[in-house]
C-alpha cells in the first residue's frame, strides 16, 4: 500500500513539474546577447556606454599612459542604422598620429565583433586641452608630465604659466625649451629637485 501511494505521488509530482514548465516563458535568445557568429544573420548593437569603455583601453600613440577617451579626442559615438560612427577630433590639424589613432579605434571596435564601423574626422570646434579629463590629468602627472592648465583661448599659449613639478610638487620651475619631445609638450626643469620634465602645453 505504501508503495502504491509513493508511486502515485511521484506521478503527481512529474505531472505538476510538467505543468509548470509548460507555462514558463521561452528563454531569451542568447544570440541577441553576443556578437553574431560567422554565418549568422542578424545585427548586434552594443550600447554607447559599452563602446566608450572599449575605447578607454585605446592609448594615445604619443603619450600611451593616457587613453583617447581621457585625451578628449573622441567627440561622438553613435549608431547610424547598422553602422557605428565614431567622430575623432585631432589635437591639432596635421597631427601625424591622427591616422594611427583612427586605425586603432576602428580595430578596437572590430575586435569586439562590430563589423560596420566608420571613423569621421571633425576639426571644428578645434580640440583644446580643456577637454582632457581629470583622470587623464592625474595619469599624466603620475607619468612625470605636468598636466596642462585650463586655457579657453589660444592667447594663453603665449603666457608663462606657473607649472608645478610633477616629481616634487614645487612651483620653482623654469622653461628650458618651448618644444619638447612632441609638439604639444615643452621642456621644463625644477629648481628644487633639479629634475627635468615635460609640460603639456595649454591651448
Amino acid at each position: 500500500m505504501r508503495q502504491q501511494i509513493s508511486g502515485g505521488g511521484k506521478q503527481n509530482d512529474r505531472h505538476h513539474i510538467h505543468s509548470m514548465e509548460s507555462h514558463r516563458p521561452p528563454p531569451e535568445d542568447a544570440s541577441r546577447l553576443r556578437p553574431p557568429r560567422k554565418g549568422e544573420v542578424g545585427h548586434w548593437s552594443p550600447d554607447i556606454a559599452e563602446i566608450y569603455r572599449w575605447l578607454a583601453d585605446v592609448p594615445d600613440p604619443e603619450i600611451p599612459v593616457i587613453s583617447v577617451v581621457d585625451l578628449g579626442i573622441i567627440r561622438n559615438v553613435a549608431w547610424h542604422d547598422d553602422t557605428l560612427v565614431v567622430t575623432v577630433t585631432p589635437t591639432y590639424s596635421g597631427c601625424p598620429a591622427t591616422a594611427v589613432i583612427s586605425f586603432e579605434v576602428e580595430e578596437a571596435i572590430r575586435r569586439k565583433g562590430v563589423d560596420k564601423v566608420r571613423i569621421e574626422t571633425q576639426i571644428a570646434p578645434a580640440w583644446t586641452t580643456d577637454w582632457i579629463s581629470d583622470a587623464g590629468r592625474d595619469k599624466l602627472k603620475a607619468y612625470g608630465i605636468a598636466p596642462p592648465q585650463n586655457a579657453s583661448c589660444a592667447g594663453m599659449m603665449k603666457a608663462s604659466p606657473t607649472v608645478a613639478c610633477p616629481q616634487c610638487g614645487s612651483e620653482k620651475t623654469e622653461e628650458v625649451s618651448r618644444y619638447g619631445s612632441t609638439p604639444c609638450k615643452a621642456s621644463w626643469r625644477c629648481k628644487s629637485c633639479l629634475e627635468p620634465f615635460d609640460y603639456f602645453k595649454s591651448f
